[in-house]
């Protein structure tokens, strides 16, 4: 029984990753896992990649703050580039009642590059968010009844850094009068954070039964710095509303990434048979305008979205996600097993973003040769559903959504994900 535990659930598992890579709620990309922790080997690593192929394209738009000059070039474009996401975690029993397991994940991310050369490109012409997150996390289970009950806790050292580039002032590129300015800002940031994690969980090994909740706290990043590079502007054109044309200035902001509770099963449901599933909650409305101010500033006053000294902010305005997905597993034969599972993100979009509703199909295989090997593969095909970006109500009386707007139809997503595993 503990063997089909083990085949049947490590194909379930990546699944998830490949789910996880595909779905589209706030600035998740790889998302969190812990699944390793729960294997049975003394030893084990893990490492995979999934690969995402989203396939948004915004339709209609058009340029809306005639403050910045004219919009130019096309209104439809494909917004989203392909994407990787890795991952890499490794477990040891220290005793049989005590486990630890390290991780590296990419949580968080996001790349759009809708290009230069389209009527939004005031509100957008790329932007990237990458994230770094070194993990420890350890485990103690004791029996309780027919089964085990573990507690579980963890810390985590996270990085993110990333750049938004737009356009500023597109009558630069279309008078002419300015030879080699393109009249585009980029914002760069970089900040760090520690964060950590507790839950508990109950498996009966006998009936394949697991239960699992973890809850992974916010992270605070403190202050996030960074520059704006208005080098694109020529310098003759500052004035005393707008000093920092043709300058590159240290600015600085404050953000915290979100809080996430997460509730994982699975149980045996016929002999070599496995059901399962997960429902997950994540705070992203702790992301909604996130400013950034000169800083030489800083001794001034807070940097909030109503400051007056406020240079550029990312408007995010998120709602909260929720991820509910449920699978089935089958062994067919002692080397190989399989699964598939159907699964829905709430999209976390209030207008700012293409981040709508998610829902996809994945399945997967799993070769395991041996005791200590198991490959896997897997893929997933879905929808990403439609919607629109335009004037949304935002913190700090500012306008949001005022500079383009545009829509978007029903998009296709699809995934492809490998990895193996390794446990002695």
């Amino acid at each position: 029984m503990n063997r089909t535990i083990s085949t049947i659930a490590g194909g379930a598992l990546l699944l998830t990753s490949v789910a996880s890579g595909a779905q589209a709620g706030g600035l998740e990309r790889g998302g969190y896992s812990w699944d390793l922790l729960f294997n049975n080997g003394t030893v084990a690593t893990d490492a995979g990649v999934t690969h995402v192929m989203p396939e948004r394209r915004i339709k209609n738009a058009r340029d809306t703050d005639p403050s910045n000059g004219p919009g130019f070039g096309s209104t439809s474009v494909d917004e989203t580039p392909s994407y990787n996401v890795p991952r890499w975690s490794g477990k040891v029993g220290i005793t049989p009642e005590f486990d630890c397991l390290a991780s590296y994940q990419q949580p968080w991310g996001v790349h759009t590059n809708p290009g230069y050369a389209w009527q939004g490109n005031a509100s957008n012409i790329e932007t990237e968010i990458t994230s770094n997150d070194y993990g420890l996390t350890c485990s103690y289970k004791w029996q309780v009844g027919p089964g085990f009950l573990r507690g579980i806790a963890g810390v985590s050292y996270q990085e993110i850094e990333g750049f938004k580039t737009r356009m500023v002032n597109s009558l630069i590129p279309l008078s002419g009068a300015f030879p080699g300015f393109d009249g585009t800002g980029t914002l760069d940031i970089k900040g760090d954070g520690w964060g950590w994690r507790a839950g508990v969980a109950y498996e009966i090994p006998e009936y394949e039964m697991r239960f699992s909740l973890i809850y992974n706290a916010e992270i605070d990043l403190g202050e996030v710095n960074g520059t704006v590079d208005l080098t694109e502007i020529p310098r003759a054109l500052a004035s005393a509303r707008n000093p920092f044309l043709g300058t590159v200035t240290d600015v600085y902001g404050t953000a915290t990434l979100p809080q996430q509770l997460e509730f994982k099963w699975q149980t045996g449901i016929a002999p070599e048979w496995l059901a399962f599933g997960t429902v997950k909650w994540t705070d992203w409305s702790v992301l909604g305008v996130i400013p950034f101010c000169p800083t030489v500033t800083k001794s001034l006053g807070s940097c909030n979205p109503s400051s007056p000294f406020r240079l550029t902010s990312l408007d995010l305005m998120f709602q909260d996600g929720w991820y509910v997905m449920a699978g089935i597993g089958h062994q067919f034969t002692p080397k190989w097993s399989g699964a598939a599972q159907i699964s829905w993100d709430r999209g976390t979009s209030t207008g700012l973003t293409t981040q709508t509703d998610t829902y996809l199909l994945s399945v997967g295989a799993q070769y395991q040769p041996n005791k200590s090997w198991q490959l896997q593969a897997g893929a997933a095909v879905g929808m990403l559903s439609s919607g629109s970006y335009g004037p949304t109500a935002c913190e700090g009386n500012q306008a949001c959504g005022v500079d383009a707007a545009y829509e978007f139809g029903d998009d296709f997503v699809s995934a492809l994900s490998v990895s193996a595993k390794l446990k002695f």
